[in-house]
């Protein structure tokens, strides 16, 4: 019998009634409780205590297995592991005696490496979800696809909603904030950014190779600084400026929908 250190003074009763009925006497071991990160016993009105709580904050179930099996508990300096390996190496021998404190950015960082390896079609059936919740609807026979997304995107995010807040852009044009507006979008911007639609416009394929060589090629006939090109087709097409490689961002977007958004 294994449960909580919660439970030690209550473990001498049932221990008497098998004995009393002349019954074999389980083995029982207790493991230390979980604290949060201020030291104290996590508490469901306080803390994230459910799965549910962990699911909506898009942290995938196997990241948090992985976890909470190393949450006071270890196998050498192994840190990520499947199902089967722990079931293999766990001993309750190697359980730390001392209460455990969960550490919000170490299980941000696992999940991460879950996501990375996730296949994409997995992440997108999950992320879709958050994307329905914010009104978007991924599915649509114009919209990019979603797995393709997810795929660009994996290496970004530490949880499925940072990756569906990020995706959001592919599928809905964001209007830049003022500030950055104010610093990429100004009359000399927009007026090389109509340039670069007219450039754009005439590509015979619309592919990460052929919109790679556009924008350097452009950058070079401006004169310019790639920033200076990269950063306001950013802020005009994405509504942000903190994305993957502009080429590859545009490719998924389409050539369509670029070229309005360009033209706003």
């Amino acid at each position: 019998v294994i449960r909580g250190a919660d439970h030690v003074n209550k473990t001498p009763r049932p221990i008497v009634i098998y004995q009393a009925l002349d019954a074999l006497v389980p083995r029982c071991a207790h493991l230390p409780m979980i604290h949060n990160d201020q030291g104290v016993k996590l508490s469901k009105r306080r803390d994230a205590v459910s799965v549910v709580d962990y699911d909506q904050q898009g942290i995938l179930p196997e990241a948090l297995l992985n976890y909470l099996a190393r949450l006071g508990w270890g196998h050498g300096d192994d840190e990520l592991f499947s199902m089967e390996q722990f079931v293999e190496w766990f001993d309750l021998k190697d359980v730390s005696g001392s209460p455990s404190r969960m550490d919000r950015d170490k299980l941000l960082w696992i999940n991460a490496q879950y996501i990375k390896a996730a296949e994409p079609l997995k992440l997108a059936a999950r992320v879709a979800g958050f994307l329905q919740e914010r009104g978007i609807d991924a599915g649509r026979a114009d919209a990019p696809c979603l797995a393709d997304v997810c795929t660009l995107l994996k290496d970004r995010s530490q949880t499925l909603v940072e990756m569906a807040d990020q995706a959001a852009y592919f599928y809905q044009p964001l209007t830049p904030t003022q500030e950055i507006a104010d610093k990429h979008l100004t009359p000399e911007d927009e007026a090389r950014l109509k340039l670069f639609a007219e450039a754009a416009a005439a590509l015979e394929s619309w592919d990460v190779a052929s919109l790679g060589t556009l924008i350097k090629e452009f950058v070079k006939q401006q004169g310019v600084k790639m920033p200076q090109v990269g950063m306001p087709i950013r802020a005009k097409v994405c509504g942000i400026t903190n994305t993957p490689s502009v080429d590859a961002v545009l490719a998924l977007i389409g050539r369509d929908e670029v070229l309005r958004r360009l033209a706003v």
